[in-house]
Parts: structure tokens; C-alpha cells; sequence
């Protein structure tokens, strides 16, 4: 089933602002939360949903993203980011929208038992040439992430008996409010470290090196950030950080890109350009014979259908534009210049460009 628009799920326009996004969440999160709906799996997933989109609307990076892009921008179905969010991620990451008291302050705490922690997020850069970004690649890189070490053993934390939380009761004219807060002493995980190895840090965690696969999808962009769940920190009690891959696109020495278009700059003499030529130009997935018809002009735009890179949506692909450049030599030879001061004043070799060829913007306006 396809995901909805977040927008549409919190009900509001592209345009809202940080502060309408935070109070349409609110609303939402109020109504559909699981201790007013008890066994109403409906409302349990429209909670999450909610959730969901005001994760990405209210990350600035996340929201240029998404609308630019989609789902897939952020992942979509792959496996990146988004989605499979359960109840311990929506009130560890969203309870400050209800202030510090978090959630249980308006519904007096009546979910019970502790939040999981998260462990800390690992960052990566993953550079990319175009060829991979056009079709997708499948990449191993090695990630250096605290575990927890074989052989540690943990135990309740005294302070908070395991809960994770300090509550504190307040009476009120409308009744008790309760406050919770992470405890000082575990750091919200609700365990401390019993035994553990000497190689463990007082965490009970160890440095190790992996090496991970990740399939990266194809027409992603340089400065797109992918997620990866549960690839980050362990953490004591708690549920590992995700790890995320920030695209870093290397620059083709010969193609550029342009979106989902590249473009090549042909150069080709006078003679080609006249008498017209078979010539061989790079693509992305190799050289290619196109042909150059007799009377070319300097500027001309050829295209290559479906030969430019993969749309991230994967509903379609882009093209490859070639610019014609005619070539105009720098030094002539003694019979060169002879040969060409022969043509000089024949009619033929003026320039009468006429209505019917193109400016080089109206050019570039038929072609983006």
C-alpha cells in the first residue's frame, strides 16, 4: 500500500509554517493516542502515522527532501528511514511536543513501564561516481560502532527501579499532573552495568569493525541523507542508533548532470559540421555512434533518449543532450589559409541564419 502525503495527513498545506506543523501533530497525537483508544489498532496506526510525518515536516533537511522527492527521498520502501516506527520511537523521539513532562504529563502516565532508549546515530559520506548514481549500486564500506561486549551482564537501576523515568506527582486545580523525566543515574535506560569484560567501557560497550552492504537507489543526489535502522550505536537496554549515509556525488571529468539529464559538449571542425559524420560520443554506460548531418550548426542540441539517469521514483529516466560546438582553428597553415580565402566571398559561406534557426535560449527552453 503507498504511503500517504504527509502533508495530508497532518491536514496541512506545503506552505505551513514549523509552528502549524508542531500544533497539527499536537492535535492529532492528542486525539488518536493509545490511553484515550485503548484496543483500536486504527487509531494506534494513525498515531504512528502521524508521527511519521511530523518526523520529516518538522526536520528542516528531512522536509526539502521529501518535497523534492517524495518517500523516496527519504528512502521510500527500500529500507531507508520512515517507516516501521513502533510506540517506543514515537514517545522517546516526539514527548517534548507536549513539553517536558512528555505525554504521560497530559494523560497521567497511564502507559506505564519504560521508554527504550536510543543508541547514538552513526554518520557516513558515501562518494558515488555518475554511472552508480544513474542505475543504483549495491556498496560495502566498513563502520567502526560501539556493541555490547560478550560477557556484560546488567541490572536494574536502583534509583529508578528499572523504569527509565523519575516521576514527580503535582496537584493542580485540575487534578494531579505527572512530570517525567530521563533518570540521572541510568540515563533513561533503566539498567546499569553489573559485570562486564575489561576490554568494556563503563557503558559495557567495545569499539568493533563491520562491514556493511547497502543498496543504495538509483538517482539519488549529492547531499542526500539515506537511514539505515538500528546500524548506529548499541546502546545499554535501549535499541541501536540507525546509520546515516550522506551521498557524496564525484564530478565526471567528461558528463555533467543536470537533474536526471547529463549533458556532453561535442566538438566537431568545420568539415564534419559541412559534409555531415558518423562520430562516437561517451554515454553512461559507454561510447555510442551518432550522426552528424551535413550543415550542422555550432550550438545545435541533439538528444539521446532514456540515456540519462534513473529517476529516484522510478517511474522514469532521463535523457543525454549533446552540444554541438564547431571548431574553429587557432592557426592556420600556409594552404589552409589559402584554400579558406578562396571560399571567402562565396555566398554559400556567409552567415543568413534566417527565421527558421533557433536563438540558443529558445533552444534551451525547448530542451528543459
Amino acid at each position: 500500500m503507498a504511503k500517504r502525503d504527509y502533508y495530508e495527513i497532518l491536514g496541512v498545506s506545503k506552505s505551513a509554517t514549523p509552528d502549524e506543523i508542531k500544533k497539527a501533530y499536537r492535535k492529532l497525537a492528542i486525539q488518536y493516542h493509545p490511553d484515550k483508544n485503548p484496543d483500536n489498532p486504527e487509531a494506534e496506526d494513525k498515531f504512528k502515522e502521524a508521527a511519521e510525518a511530523y518526523e520529516v515536516l518538522s526536520n528542516p533537511e528531512k522536509r526539502q527532501r521529501y518535497d523534492q522527492f517524495g518517500h523516496q527521498g527519504l528512502g521510500g520502501n527500500g529500507g531507508y528511514s520512515g517507516g516501521g516506527m513502533n510506540m517506543d520511537d514515537i514517545f522517546s523521539q516526539f514527548g517534548d511536543i507536549f513539553g517536558g513532562g512528555g505525554f504521560d504529563s497530559f494523560f497521567g502516565g497511564g502507559r506505564g513501564g519504560r521508554r527504550v532508549k536510543k543508541g547514538t546515530n552513526l554518520r557516513v559520506k558515501l562518494k558515488m561516481n555518475l554511472k552508480e548514481i544513474a542505475n543504483g549500486v549495491e556498496k560495502k564500506i566498513k563502520v567502526k560502532r560501539h556493541v555490547i561486549a560478550d560477557g556484560v551482564t546488567f541490572k536494574n537501576c536502583s534509583t529508578c527501579q528499572g523504569s527509565g523515568q523519575i516521576k514527580k506527582v503535582v496537584n493542580t486545580m485540575l487534578g494531579q499532573m505527572v512530570s517525567a523525566s530521563a533518570c540521572h543515574v541510568c540515563g533513561g535506560n533503566g539498567q546499569i552495568v553489573d559485570k562486564k569484560p575489561a576490554e568494556a567501557d563503563i557503558r559495557g560497550l567495545i569499539l568493533k569493525e563491520e562491514i556493511i552492504s547497502i543498496n543504495i537507489p538509483a538517482g539519488v543526489a549529492d547531499g542526500m541523507q539515506l537511514s539505515m535502522s538500528g546500524k548506529g550505536n548499541e546502546t545499554a537496554g535501549g535499541v541501536p542508533g540507525d546509520l546515516l549515509i550522506v551521498i557524496e556525488e564525484i564530478e565526471d571529468e567528461v558528463l555533467q548532470r543536470n537533474g536526471n539529464d547529463v549533458i556532453f559538449e561535442l566538438y566537431v571542425s568545420f568539415i564534419d559540421a559541412a559534409l555531415g559524420s558518423q562520430i562516437e560520443v561517451p554515454t553512461i554506460e559507454g561510447k555510442v555512434k551518432i550522426k552528424l548531418d551535413a550543415g550542422t550548426q555550432s550550438g545545435k542540441m541533439l538528444r539521446l533518449k532514456g540515456k540519462g539517469i534513473k529517476d529516484i521514483n522510478g517511474y522514469s529516466r532521463g535523457d543525454q543532450l549533446i552540444q554541438v560546438n564547431v571548431w574553429t582553428p587557432k592557426q592556420l597553415s600556409k594552404d589552409e589559409r589559402q584554400i579558406l580565402e578562396s571560399l571567402q566571398n562565396s555566398d554559400n559561406f556567409k552567415p543568413d541564419p534566417g527565421k527558421s534557426e533557433k536563438s540558443f535560449f529558445d533552444k534551451m527552453k525547448e530542451f528543459f
